[in-house]
């Protein structure tokens, strides 16, 4: 997704119960806060949905959806993505980004050659991983969103500075 606009701030799990609660998967900082910025909207803009926090468990958040009240209507809901108006959303703190700023970035070797566009930010557990589309190729390979690959980002300037695994790795080696 391209709108800068609005911000993946979470997904429709699980039903919860049979009442109709739900488990959502949260991205927020604080996962708490999912239910704090307001309606949320589906990725194609044609539902909005307002969650009310009922608790936290070790499986994650669990909340109701305002006009939801059973598991089928949940289930069917299920896998849901959700968006935030960015607009809603407090500033990054310096040196934090929100993923949706990386996605679309040009990538740059530190002599300022060509790398390709970032198109995905994931994380698998272990840190922020960078997704990076190789320049004339469908190839992608995968950069640690950490300083030692990613010594600048200049989301103003549409640029990130990536400096390859194997790159990192033959330094190490020396």
């Amino acid at each position: 997704m391209s709108d800068k606009s609005r911000v993946l701030i979470g997904r429709v799990g699980a039903p919860h119960g049979v009442r109709g609660e739900v488990l959502i998967q949260s991205y927020a900082q604080d996962p708490q806060a999912i239910a704090a910025y307001g309606p949320l909207e589906t990725e194609d803009r044609t539902r909005r949905l307002e969650l009310k926090l009922v608790r936290v468990t070790a499986k994650g958040i669990v909340a109701r959806i305002a006009g939801i009240d059973d598991r089928n209507g949940v289930e069917a809901l299920r896998g849901l993505a959700l968006y935030v108006e960015r607009s809603r959303l407090p500033a990054a703190a310096e040196g934090e980004f929100y993923r949706a700023d990386l996605i679309g970035l040009r990538a740059v070797a530190p002599d300022g050659a060509a790398l390709g566009m970032i198109v995905a930010v994931d994380n698998y557990g272990a840190g922020d991983i960078l997704e990076l589309r190789l320049e004339g190729t469908h190839e992608t390979e995968l950069i640690p969103f950490a300083d030692a690959y990613v010594p600048v980002v200049d989301i103003a300037g549409g640029t990130i500075t990536v400096v390859l695994p194997e790159a990192v790795e033959a330094k190490e080696d020396e």
